[in-house]
């Protein structure tokens, strides 16, 4: 007896356009804080220009995606500093909104690696939704799990560019999914009774050593 293929999942609808900010002034990234900082909870994640060299070192990250319920702010970090450091250390330092992505120890370490960043309040869904299972939970089959749909995730747009000046339309959908995909799971984990441990402190960064 064969066994029933089940139907696949009908494609997960993603942000649009319209609902995309890039911070690129002053105006913008004060504008993106004061929404940022008055939810309870943001999506979170950031990208970074691949490497192809063996030994290569990343420069990232290039481009950082913050997401309310209803917009997407991405910050361009590029290799030069950004015009936004502030605001988004103020961001992403903030103890009363919880950022939550998928797989953020490593955005979280080079974030306070190139820019100083030590973000708080960090929930990776990664590690909080897997349960009792061994493996962490990715988002796809997070997206599977709580909506019954399908997150399409193209490696080929995951692995250009980050670090252009100039984002495609493609890019910046992308991107801005990652973030809002992930604020979206938390709401309806938290509706579903899903409880969030005591985040850590993050650790002081090392005081300078003085000359000798």
């Amino acid at each position: 007896m064969e066994t029933a293929v089940p139907p696949p999942l009908p494609p997960y609808q993603g942000i649009q356009l319209a609902q995309v900010k890039l911070v690129r002034t002053s105006d913008d990234a004060r504008e993106a804080m004061a929404a940022l900082l008055a939810a309870d909870a943001i999506g979170f994640d950031t990208e970074s220009k691949p490497t192809f060299v063996k030994g290569e070192s990343s420069t990232g990250p290039h481009l950082i995606q913050l997401a309310t319920d209803d917009i997407a702010y991405l910050f361009q970090v590029g290799v030069a500093p950004t015009p936004a450091l502030a605001e988004l250390k103020a961001i992403l330092e903030s103890t009363t909104t919880i950022k939550v992505g998928f797989g953020l120890s490593d955005d979280v370490k080079r974030l306070r690696a190139k820019l100083g960043i030590m973000p708080a309040q960090v929930l990776d869904l990664s590690v909080a939704l897997r349960g009792g299972q061994r493996n962490d939970l990715g988002a796809k089959t997070a997206v599977a799990k709580f909506f019954g749909q399908h997150l399409q995730k193209s490696k080929k747009i995951s692995t250009t560019n980050w670090a252009s000046t100039r984002l495609t339309d493609k890019q910046i959908l992308y991107a801005a999914d990652d973030a809002q995909v992930a604020l979206r799971v938390y709401r309806r984990w938290i509706a579903e009774g899903g409880k969030v441990a005591p985040q850590k402190a993050p650790r002081p960064a090392p005081l300078p050593q003085p000359a000798v």
